[in-house]
C-alpha cells in the first residue's frame, strides 16, 4: 500500500520524532493530519517552528480521551501512533499516568482504528521493552522484560496491538525504534544532555551510568522507517525492530561527542540521574534484519562513521543559539 492519496493521522505530533515525521511526510506532498496534546496554552510542541506548517492540518486533543481520539481518527486511512509518555525516571514517580496513556490511550486508538476502518495502523514500540539483552544482537524474538513501569506500560500497549490483529484483523504493525536521537529532542536522553553542557560552557559534564551500551538511530533513519512499515504489506501483523545494528556504550559516545565538538572534558556521574540497579537496561544491540527483509529498510546513519555524522547534524543544531536558548543545560530533567 501506498501512502499516495492517503489521509495519514500522527499522534504525538508534537513530539521530537512526530514532528520530524510530519515535516517529511508534509514535504512529500501526503496530507497530514497531527494530532498534539491539547493545552491552554495552545502550544503545539515542536509544530510551532515546523516547516511548511501551513500545509499542516492540526487538531488538539487527548488519547486518554476516547472521543477526542475517534474525532481525530475519522476521516483518516492510516494512523501512525507515536504519542506516549517516554520518561523512565518519570515512570518511577507517576506510574499509573503511564497505564493511562500509554495502555489506555493506545486502546481508545485502536478501537477508533477497528470502527472507522483504518487501512493501516503502525504502532510505536521501544527497544526498552526487551530489557538489558540476553543475547546480542536482539531479535524480534528475545523475550519482553519490563524493567521499568514505562517498559512495563510499552509491553501491554504492544501487546494490546498484536491481539487487535489476531482478535480482529485489523491491519497494525509494531516499530520498535531503538534509541533515537536527533535536532529537537529533550534533554532527559543522553545525546542531547552532553551536548548542550558543552555548548553552554561546561567542561565537567553531568550524567548518570556510563557503563551501558546502546544503539543509536539518527531520526532521520526513524523516520523513514515509519513510511516504508506503513508502506509494506508484508508488515501487517509483524513486529520490526529499527536499530542501526552498531553498539556503542555511553561513555564511549560521550567521547565521540566531544571530539565532534572539540571539547576536553571530564565527566561526573551524579547518583540521582542513575536508574534503580535492577531497572538499568545493561546493554541494547538490534538485529535489523527483518526490517531489510520485510519493509526494504536499512540505516543511512550506520555504524561509528554513520553515528558520528548523525551527531555532527545533531550538534549542529543544538549549538545554534536559538535552539540552544531553548533548553536549560546542566539541569536534570526527568
Amino acid at each position: 500500500m501506498l501512502l499516495k492519496n492517503k489521509k495519514i493521522l500522527i499522534t504525538g505530533a508534537d513530539g521530537f520524532i512526530g514532528s520530524h515525521l510530519v515535516e517529511h511526510l508534509v514535504s512529500e506532498g501526503h496530507d497530514v493530519r497531527a494530532l498534539v496534546l491539547y493545552n491552554s496554552f495552545g502550544s503545539r510542541g515542536w509544530l510551532d517552528s515546523a516547516t511548511l506548517q501551513k500545509k499542516i492540518e492540526i487538531v488538539a486533543g487527548d488519547i486518554r480521551d476516547a472521543q477526542s481520539v475517534r474525532a481525530a481518527v475519522k476521516g483518516c486511512d492510516v494512523v501512525l501512533h507515536l504519542a506516549a509518555l517516554i520518561s523512565i525516571p518519570y515512570s518511577y514517580q507517576a506510574p499509573e499516568s503511564y497505564l493511562d496513556t500509554n495502555i489506555r490511550g493506545t486502546l481508545n486508538l485502536l478501537q477508533a482504528a477497528r470502527d472507522l476502518g483504518v487501512e493501516r495502523m503502525v504502532h510505536t514500540s521501544t527497544s526498552e521493552v526487551y530489557g538489558t539483552a540476553r543475547f546480542v544482537p536482539i531479535t524480534e524474538e528475545h523475550p519482553l522484560q519490563g524493567q521499568s513501569p514505562y517498559s512495563a506500560s510499552k509491553i501491554a500497549a504492544d501487546q494490546m496491538a498484536s491481539a487487535f490483529f489476531s482478535s480482529f484483523g485489523l491491519p497494525v504493525s509494531i516499530i520498535r525504534p531503538f534509541n533515537t536521537y536527533g535536532p529537537r529532542q529533550s534533554t532527559r536522553a543522553v545525546i542531547p544532555t552532553v551536548i548542550t553542557q558543552i555548548a553552554s560552557g561546561a567542561r565537567s559534564v553531568r550524567l548518570g551510568a556510563l557503563h551501558p551500551t546502546r544503539d543509536f538511530n539518527y531520526v532521520e533513519d526513524t523516520v523513514r522507517a515509519f513510511v516504508a512499515t506503513a508502506e509494506s504489506d508484508a508488515a501487517v501483523g509483524e513486529v520490526i525492530n529499527i536499530g542501526s545494528n552498531f553498539e556503542i556504550s555511553i561513555r564511549d559516545a560521550v567521547r565521540v561527542i566531544a571530539e565532534v565538538m572539540n571539547a576536553r572534558i571530564s565527566v561526573e556521574t551524579e547518583s540521582g540521574r542513575l536508574r534503580p540497579e535492577a531497572s538499568e537496561v545493561e546493554r541494547l544491540w538490534a538485529d535489523n534484519s527483518k526490517a531489510k527483509r520485510l519493509v526494504g529498510w536499512e540505516p543511512a546513519y550506520a555504524g561509528r562513521d554513520g553515528f558520528r555524522r548523525g551527531l555532527e547534524a545533531t550538534i549542529a543544531w543544538f549549538t545554534d543559539e536559538r535552539n540552544l536558548r531553548l533548553y536549560r543545560p546542566g539541569e536534570y530533567t526527568v
